[in-house]
């Protein structure tokens, strides 16, 4: 990391909580003062509480950390939250609702991408869950067996995921727009009794068939007993591949099946669900979360970092299968009782304002989104935002994903927020479970760029290759201080790549290793710096890809901008940076940018290269593939690109780089 973090740390603007909106938040000033005074157990106990538990818990927490085993090696660390307890989680996230007499309100308002909608109220939801866990049953899904969601967007992932969790199997949702190679990794990984998949879906205007790549995903795979299919484009995909016996039709099995369905309760520590990293380098890792802890963690951390209210209408635009959709696109909101919209498309289809299009019809009051549909927002629409939607129904605003540059953040709150709604910036990983760093909007002053502080009940550090605190002002390693509820427990099948992964670095000091840089600032908020192997060496001098990328979007000709390090012999890395620009980039724009990032930074942080090209490779969830960029610019065949939303992205840059697409 450099020593030196000029770019953030010149970034003085500080939003203070608006008083209006402070007055009636869930964590007001004294409530926070509160909440951190408590012990971290005795916080986690409280939140507990706001669940309904079968049976109640006999101890908080069972914590055994990675120790020296006595032959050289580390224990495998284990973590037990509210043992003994027992819950049903969609017991807590659907009928509860309706037991308490609000199941005349909209859960979900779907919007698919041909423009058909869908409205469920919670009593809805409950017979469509009850109808479909019934369906699961009679074929042959127990507890504890294992499920492969392979769907799109739309109110069947969602009710299927919830009957999963009802019955006690353990669900995996894979994206809809993954290949049938990763897709059969994770069948085969999971050792699945089901999949759940559709004919086909809808991308980019396109009517797709997915069913044969769900079929090639299957093949030889002796525990896949059914596969069970929902039937979306119908007509637009005729000629569904079949397999008697195997293959059944969602409205055959689960529209005629009981909606009533008695749940049962299960242990806390009952596996949920099993959650894939996007496999940057080797295998990808089977991430498992738990039914209690995770529920726990996720359920408060909605209510209090989006002030979750009745009345809300909260869109969280995460595909299903990431886990930004399940803890705060699935079981938070529903958690807590409130109307969420879900859309099946993409944000240009069949227009750029879509989205403006979508906040307007369903009066949306939080919108959560990542970072990088922010600046391509910024890009579509430099000029200020199309006067015929109206967006005032927006209450808070929410990001995710990776860092968000601040000139990108102040767009944000003054084009979608009216210069008044608070942003949350939330930094956490599929590993944490539910958000670890975060702003309370009532309360925590809000700079553009930084996530903030931790959570109350949460510890986070940074650190030194050692495990010390580096000094404030320095970059260093993200570390996180202790269990925490939403952690995940283990990587399935295998436990000691769990510990090496997380645990081994900081054994001695009982710290996980989130794999993350950041700097504290003086007044102690965290400022990301992006993935550790996102950090460039040039001559020595080790420089944040993010925070070259702040500088770039910090200029009103850039739009987005994608940093890394490519192979060079006389300084180690040489930094190339890849831009879209938010107006015609002239002759010169390449000197402006190195210029703009030297005064910012520092020249040694000027890009060697400045590529101006018209998309970057993102995944669905928003995360730029920096990797895919350095497979690029140093020629080497391109790694894992499965995760990627559109791989049509890639021709264009290999040519403005000026060099061939290999592939593994």
């Amino acid at each position: 990391m450099s020593e030196r973090i000029r770019n953030l740390q010149e970034e003085r603007r500080v939003f203070l909580p608006d008083p209006a909106f402070a007055a009636t938040a869930n964590v007001g000033p004294a409530e926070e003062t509160r909440l951190r005074a408590l012990d971290s157990l005795d916080f986690w106990e409280e939140q507990a509480g706001r669940l309904d538990w079968s049976r109640r818990w006999d101890e908080v927490l069972r914590w055994e950390p990675a120790r020296p085993d006595g032959e050289g090696g580390l224990t495998v660390p284990r973590a037990e939250w509210f043992a003994g307890g027992r819950l049903n989680v969609a017991v807590n996230c659907v009928d509860r609702h309706v037991a308490a007499g609000r199941g005349g309100k909209v859960a979900l308002h779907f919007e698919g991408e041909p423009g058909d909608r869908r409205t469920i109220t919670y009593a809805e939801l409950q017979r469509q869950v009850a109808k479909a866990a019934n369906a699961l049953t009679a074929l042959g899904v127990r507890a504890g067996d294992r499920v492969v969601v392979y769907l799109p967007v739309i109110p069947e992932t969602i009710v299927v995921t919830l009957a999963i969790a009802r019955i006690g199997a353990v669900h995996s949702l894979v994206f809809g727009g993954f290949s049938s190679e990763a897709l059969a990794f994770r069948v085969r990984d999971t050792r699945a009794k089901l999949l759940v998949t559709s004919d086909g879906q809808f991308r980019r205007g396109a009517a797709v068939q997915v069913k044969r790549n769900a079929d090639l995903a299957v093949e030889g795979v002796p525990s896949v007993e059914h596969v069970l299919v929902v039937r979306r484009t119908g007509e637009l995909t005729p000629d569904v591949p079949w397999t008697p016996g195997r293959d059944v039709w969602w409205h055959d099995v689960v529209d005629p099946a009981p909606d009533v369905h008695e749940a049962q309760d299960f242990d806390a520590e009952h596996p949920l669900f099993i959650i894939y990293t996007s496999g940057t380098t080797g295998r990808p890792k089977g991430l498992v979360h738990t039914t209690g802890g995770y529920l726990v963690h996720t359920s408060w951390s909605h209510w209090a970092v989006f002030d979750a209210k009745e009345s809300d209408v909260h869109w969280c635009t995460a595909d299903l299968a990431w886990v930004t959709a399940h803890s705060y696109e699935i079981y938070g909101p529903l958690s807590n009782g409130v109307t969420q919209v879900i859309y099946e498309g993409t944000p240009d289809t069949p227009h750029r304002a879509r989205h403006l299009e979508i906040i307007e019809r369903y009066g949306v009051t939080v919108y959560y989104t990542a970072p990088t549909l922010v600046r391509t927002l910024r890009t579509w629409f430099p000029d200020g935002l199309p006067d015929e939607y109206d967006l005032t129904s927006l209450r808070l605003l929410g990001t995710v994903g990776e860092a968000i540059n601040p000139e990108a953040w102040v767009w944000f709150r003054e084009r979608f927020g009216a210069g008044r709604a608070p942003i949350v910036d939330t930094w956490w990983q599929s590993e944490t479970g539910a958000a670890v760093i975060a702003p309370l909007p009532g309360v925590t002053p809000l700079k553009p760029g930084s996530a903030t502080v931790a959570l109350p009940g949460l510890e986070v550090r940074v650190v030194d290759e050692r495990g010390e605190d580096v000094p404030r002002g320095t970059g260093g390693l993200l570390a996180i201080a202790r269990p925490w509820p939403g952690m995940a427990r283990t990587v399935w099948g295998d436990p000691e790549r769990y510990r090496d992964s997380y645990w081994a670095r900081f054994a001695d000091r009982g710290l996980f290793a989130a794999g993350d840089g950041a700097v504290v600032d003086e007044d102690g908020d965290v400022w990301l710096l992006g993935r550790v192997d996102d950090v460039i060496n040039v001559s020595g001098h080790r420089l944040s890809s993010i925070e070259i990328e702040s500088a770039l979007v910090a200029h009103p000709l850039v739009g987005e901008a994608a940093v890394v390090g490519g192979a060079d012999p006389t300084t180690g890395q040489a930094i190339r940076a890849f831009v879209i620009p938010a107006g015609e980039p002239g002759e010169d724009f390449a000197d402006v940018m190195r210029a703009h990032v030297a005064r910012l930074i520092g020249p040694v942080a000027k890009p060697r290269h400045v590529h101006v090209v018209p998309g970057l490779p993102k995944t669905r969830s928003g995360k730029i593939m920096r990797r895919l960029l350095v497979d690029l610019v140093d020629g080497r065949p391109l790694g894992d690109t499965t995760s990627l939303q559109d791989e049509s992205v890639l021709e264009p840059i290999a040519r403005v780089v000026g060099v061939e697409v290999e592939r593994r």
